[in-house]
């Protein structure tokens, strides 16, 4: 078993060994030989007196920086109360938990070019407001993610109350999976929620502790307004990470988001087939489109079997992708 200062050296080793590896792509080759050096001292002997001036150096020009936010930012054109400390402060803490999680924002940032496109007009025709967009991707990343509770796809719905918006869900079909009906019934949900409560940031808030929750606080704090209730942890942090999500995907570079047109993700033009009886067998039906059984699935993921049986004869759209 190791002391604890043995862990302690290793812990900094692997640490400052990181670095120096990130940090040596950016130096010329010919100092290359003193990275590795360092590397190598700092992972054989820690507790050295080269390994100590090399973890000095390391520190030393090893940056972190606080975040200015906004001087003004708003939900779905309801102003944020950035006098209020306490709202300062939870907002801060959200611009740096995003901005400082970079694989994560390059991710969010290269999948919605791919499906904020697929997002935004059903929104409008919906009269919901551009800002519900970025709620869809806190919530799932933009993947189809399942959550402990069970609550799936992109807007997270749990079984039952997609079945309340009109969405089927069986062990077949699931269209929780389905984008584009799935931003429908959300666009139902958060209409509801809005009439309910009165204001679009509260709407949002009930789109995580329901509506019904929030009622019930609003009725006992004797407030309405998101910002002076007391809530819990996760429905307390919910707008604020949408607000920070939002002002970094607006404003990349400001933030260190760097990259090109090239780099982002974007979906492929697809064709639909009309489909109003049993398949039974996807794979066939997925061959005579003259497409794979995976692409078949990435374009419909709503499809949850290997067959379809629609005894009800159903009429269903099937994605194609067009070659």
């Amino acid at each position: 078993m190791k002391t604890t200062l043995q862990r302690i050296s290793l812990g900094l080793g692997i640490i400052i060994t990181s670095g120096f590896l990130v940090n040596a792509m950016s130096v010329k080759k010919e100092e290359r030989n003193i990275y590795q050096q360092a590397q190598e001292e700092v992972t054989h002997n820690p507790l050295s007196a080269n390994a100590s001036e090399y973890k000095d150096s390391f520190f030393n020009n090893y940056k972190v920086y606080a975040i200015d936010l906004p001087d003004k930012i708003d939900f779905a054109g309801e102003q944020v109360p950035l006098n209020d400390p306490d709202v300062y402060e939870r907002l801060d803490r959200e611009f740096l938990v995003n901005a400082y999680w970079q694989s994560n924002g390059l991710l969010l940032i290269k999948r919605a070019n791919k499906y904020f496109p697929i997002i935004e007009p059903i929104l409008k025709r919906n009269n919901i407001p551009d800002d519900f967009k970025y709620l869809a991707l806190i919530e799932s990343g933009l993947t189809n993610a399942v959550s402990p509770s069970g609550a799936s796809g992109f807007w997270q719905f749990m079984k039952a109350a997609a079945q309340e918006y009109g969405l089927e869900v069986n062990d077949q079909v699931d269209e929780r999976y389905h984008l584009e009906k799935a931003t429908q019934a959300a666009c139902d949900y958060l209409n509801r929620a809005k009439r309910s409560t009165g204001s679009w940031t509260m709407a949002a808030a009930a789109y995580n502790a329901g509506v019904a929750g929030m009622n019930k606080q609003t009725s006992f704090q004797q407030t309405d307004n998101y910002y002076d209730l007391w809530l819990n942890t996760e429905t307390s942090r919910y707008v604020f990470r949408i607000l920070a999500v939002k002002e970094i995907m607006k404003n990349p570079r400001k933030y260190g988001f760097i990259f090109e047109t090239k780099h982002l993700y974007n979906e492929l033009p697809t064709y639909n087939v009309m489909v109003d009886g049993a398949i039974e067998n996807l794979t066939d039906f997925a061959k005579s489109h003259n497409i794979t059984y995976k692409d078949l699935k990435i374009y419909n993921p709503w499809l949850r079997d290997r067959k379809l049986d629609n005894k009800s004869n159903k009429t269903y759209y099937i994605k194609i992708p067009k070659k």
